[in-house]
């Protein structure tokens, strides 16, 4: 079709033919990347169909195929099958979550830290390891995946998880985040597709973006996310793996009810897909809960690579995390660990064992699980907000209306010295009920109350009624 029967249509998106240069597909994406800075195209469009913009330019159809996939890999395209291609939420907008170039005066309510306060009972462990006389055995390359008693320990650790797994499938790696990369690089290839919650980590979404992985999102009820839609996307088109934070979904704080678990896990197991259970919650759920509800891993644990974090349970700065790999996949994942990590640290890993066989961690977890009570009870003064299904978690959120965007909101609560993440950050599409949400355990009791009495005088503007 020549370009000038499209020169008074509705084309969402009129790329310059004259500036394509080879490869097609790439120009394609550069100049789409182009626009949105430009402002020339906004988050959320509908791009033309493959078949309308291959005829506006007079180019393959297949070409625009291609470069609509490799937007997708890129992170800055998703598609919702059966309705077009969409420019995503974060196209171009880096969603990681971290303390950089955070000023000192701002009441940090973005990053989810772990009380740190109670960094100081760890202090002693650190310096009785390093007087130890086996301490310089802690500083070579030596035992990459952690030692015979490191690994012991993670593995009783493990079990009153209800994870029981022989101690050659465990692997002691830098923290969550690395060991969800390792997983990543090891069985998933470009274009795969990994089904998420709706609203799910920022820092998963943003891995997915850097391994070239496109995120499907799944909505959920009250029980967790919906197995029926879960299966529905399956049949559409293929689906390599899929992401759960079952404990305590971040942003939204959600646990996933056990009979929704058994439900999602007859989905998991007829599709053959590999589950990332990031359980970074569960030392907190399982030890106020009077009952222990059963980790993905337990109930399919030929496909399930689990995650279980030390950082929130005992010390951010000590970056440990115990990976529980299937049999099938150990060659795959330990090649992974070896060529990423070449080896996690010997004396981090160390220092959190010694913690770990110690009354030192039991003291730590009753702290925590107070300062999390009592969090959650200021929040519940200031905002009169039902709690999400997981009573006491890290993170409360309050609804915000559609008309603000996540930078006018942001950058307003910064410009007052609090900061705050908006829903935006934790979705890679646009979504109807947007919030903001708070993290509780980054601060003392006394600057969470100063923040949220900050946020409280300042919040009446952008609430949504529900």
């Amino acid at each position: 079709m020549p370009i000038s029967q499209y020169d008074e249509g509705s084309l969402t998106w009129r790329p310059n033919k004259e500036q394509l240069k080879r490869p097609i597909y790439r120009s394609l994406i550069k100049q789409l990347e182009k626009d949105i800075l430009a402002g020339r195209i906004s988050k959320n469009t509908r791009l033309p169909s493959q078949r309308e913009l291959a005829d506006f330019l007079d180019i393959n159809f297949t070409t625009v195929g291609q470069a609509y996939h490799y937007g997708i890999e890129k992170g800055i395209l998703y598609t919702n099958i059966g309705s077009g291609t969409y420019v995503s939420q974060n196209a171009l907008h880096h969603i990681t979550i971290s303390t950089n170039n955070v000023a000192d005066y701002v009441i940090d309510f973005g990053l989810v830290s772990s009380f740190e306060a109670c960094n100081q009972y760890i202090v002693p462990h650190l310096q009785a390891v390093s007087r130890s006389k086996y301490v310089l055995n802690l500083l070579n390359y030596r035992e990459p995946l952690g030692s015979p008693e490191q690994l012991k320990t993670a593995q009783h650790w493990l079990r009153q998880q209800r994870i029981t797994t022989p101690i050659k499938n465990i692997a002691l790696v830098a923290g969550v985040q690395n060991g969800i990369a390792i997983t990543l690089a090891a069985i998933f290839a470009p274009g795969d597709r990994i089904a998420t919650d709706r609203y799910t980590y920022a820092n998963f979404i943003e891995l997915a973006n850097l391994f070239h992985l496109e995120i499907v999102p799944i909505d959920a009820d009250e029980e967790g996310m919906r197995p029926d839609l879960l299966a529905m996307e399956c049949k559409k088109k293929k689906i390599n793996g899929i992401f759960l934070m079952p404990s305590c979904n971040n942003p939204t704080g959600q646990q996933i009810s056990e009979q929704r678990r058994y439900e999602l896990a007859a989905i998991i197991r007829h599709e053959k897909l590999w589950v990332l259970e990031d359980d970074i919650h569960a030392f907190l759920t399982n030890y106020f809960q009077p009952e222990i509800l059963p980790p993905f891993q337990a109930i399919l644990p030929e496909q399930t690579i689990y995650f279980a974090g030390m950082t929130k349970f005992l010390c951010s700065g000590l970056r440990i995390a115990y990976l529980v790999m299937p049999e099938a996949i150990r060659p795959q994942l330990e090649h992974s660990v070896f060529n990423i990590n070449v080896k996690t640290s010997s004396f981090d890993a160390e220092v959190l064992t010694q913690v770990i066989n110690s009354p030192t961690a039991a003291k730590i977890l009753t702290e925590k699980f107070t300062m999390t009570r009592d969090a959650n009870k200021l929040f519940d003064d200031f905002f009169q907000l039902p709690r999400p299904s997981n009573p006491y978690p890290y993170y409360r959120n309050i609804p915000v209306r559609t008309t603000f965007s996540q930078q006018q909101i942001e950058q307003d609560f910064l410009n007052k010295g609090v900061r705050v993440f908006h829903s935006a950050r934790f979705t890679t599409q646009q979504q109807a009920d947007p919030f903001i949400r708070i993290a509780l355990s980054s601060t003392n009791l006394g600057v969470l109350d100063k923040g949220l009495q900050i946020i409280k005088d300042n919040i009446a503007c952008y609430l949504r009624e529900d």
